[in-house]
């Protein structure tokens, strides 16, 4: 009796078992059937799907046997991690992302047999290979939108391989794309988040002068500066990125109100580039009154940033508060308000501002440019990241931009050298 037990009972375990692993497979098939169903055996359709640039350049082809990358080793270098490759290692890669479109993929029947498929994105593959020759084998990430639009023209992430030719040692991080699935300190680029809340906030924050003597004191411990700016404007203290007015107007704007900024500005959350997630940034509030507080406002402490919530931050601005939000796959008709018309417009001439005032006019020859640079340290000995984030105040490219070079040292010296020459290529071409 005990033997027929204990059979029974294993039964019972092994059917439970079964039936735990059925509900796996369905999840995932619901969940990647489409995914899985990119990577069928060409040899079975004689079908070609092919993945283009805006201009018509094809980055991916594959069908009748095949499967090819663009011609150029240039572009398929440069446009490395935003279309993937056949072995599906880059999971936020066009190949992976937009494999319905490609495919056809019905979860009922499977992949359809059709026409040849056609699947162009926004971006300029030349543009592409501009940015990732500006970044020069460093790490980093490259982004250029129109304002009016979303279309994303631009995304480059760096160290890249050539798909077609892939080295036996990989670069550290090559399967990330760095534009949309990492995030960073974004040293002073957050100050515009701290400028937002100040706008709003602060009342007299206009009529203010701001003395900085290159350091604050809070509670004994010590914020430093970039240098000793003397009396200043909060036009001219966003020019100069004086860490001790930013560690001021932070503690005085408390960490809830920043916390909700950074959420209002979206920094802190995931989004959906058309139907890729990606990686959410961080604001930790700090107890008030505290130097912790003080630096988060200056875009130290804690904070990340995901350089793809920056260009959307930067887009807003550029458009009167309101965001077309960016997309890969065409003009957008998403429209999302991140600020006030009013807010946006001030920060946006404080921006423009920032060029004539510190920048110089004559660094970006070309351009009228409105921007801010980010200098971001981030410990433990390595080279700070450098920053350059803004748009152009050009109708006929309106063109919002985020540059970052990883340990890069200078916001303007690394990044805004590549934002200048990808910028000056893109209005020229």
């Amino acid at each position: 009796m005990k033997k027929v037990s204990l059979r029974a009972s294993f039964a019972i375990i092994m059917a439970l078992l079964v039936i735990v692993g059925l509900v796996i497979y369905v999840f995932r098939f619901v969940r990647d059937g489409e995914k899985w169903a990119l990577y069928f055996d060409e040899s079975t359709s004689n079908c070609t799907y092919t993945l283009y640039d805006r201009n018509d350049t094809v980055l991916a082809k594959m069908g009748n046997g095949s499967r090819t990358y663009a011609e150029n080793a240039n572009v398929r270098a440069a446009c490395y991690q935003l279309v993937g490759d056949f072995g599906g290692n880059i999971g936020t890669g066009a190949l992976q992302s937009f494999s319905r479109q490609l495919s056809g993929y019905n979860i009922l029947t499977g992949v359809e047999e059709r026409e040849d498929v056609d699947l162009k994105l926004t971006v300029d593959a030349d543009l592409n290979v501009k940015a990732y020759e500006a970044l020069n084998g460093r790490s980093g990430a490259v982004l250029v939108a129109n304002y009016k639009t979303g279309e994303i023209l631009c995304m480059v992430s760096s160290p890249s391989i050539d798909p077609a030719k892939p080295p036996t040692t990989l670069p550290d991080g090559v399967y990330i794309n760095r534009c949309i699935s990492s995030s960073f300190t974004p040293g002073s680029i957050f100050k515009l988040v701290t400028l937002s809340a100040a706008i709003d906030n602060i009342d007299n924050l206009f009529q203010r002068t701001f003395t900085c003597n290159g350091s604050i004191d809070v509670k004994g411990v010590t914020v430093t500066c970039t240098g000793y700016h003397g009396n200043q404007t909060i036009e001219q203290a966003l020019a100069n990125s004086c860490n001790c007015v930013f560690g001021t107007l932070a503690l005085e704007l408390g960490a809830d109100t920043l916390g909700e900024y950074a959420d209002k500005l979206g920094l802190t959350s995931e989004h959906k580039l058309d139907n890729i997630t990606t990686a959410a940034g961080k604001y930790d509030k700090d107890e008030s009154g505290s130097a912790s507080l003080a630096w988060s406002g200056i875009g130290q402490y804690n904070d990340l940033v995901c350089p793809y919530s920056m260009l959307r931050v930067v887009s807003a601005i550029a458009n009167d508060g309101t965001l077309y939000e960016p997309s890969l796959l065409g003009v957008s008709d998403n429209k999302t308000t991140l600020l006030s018309s009013s807010t946006a417009t001030k920060i946006a001439s404080m921006m423009n501002y920032n060029v004539t005032y510190k920048y110089g006019k004559s660094t970006f020859s070309g351009l009228d440019i409105s921007g801010k640079t980010g200098t971001a340290e981030v410990g433990n000995g390595q080279q700070s990241h450098g920053w350059f984030v803004g748009f152009l105040n050009d109708d006929e490219h309106p063109y919002a931009f985020v540059v970052l070079v990883e340990h890069g040292g200078s916001g303007l010296g690394a990044a805004g050298a590549v934002a200048n020459t990808v910028l000056n290529y893109a209005v020229k071409k």
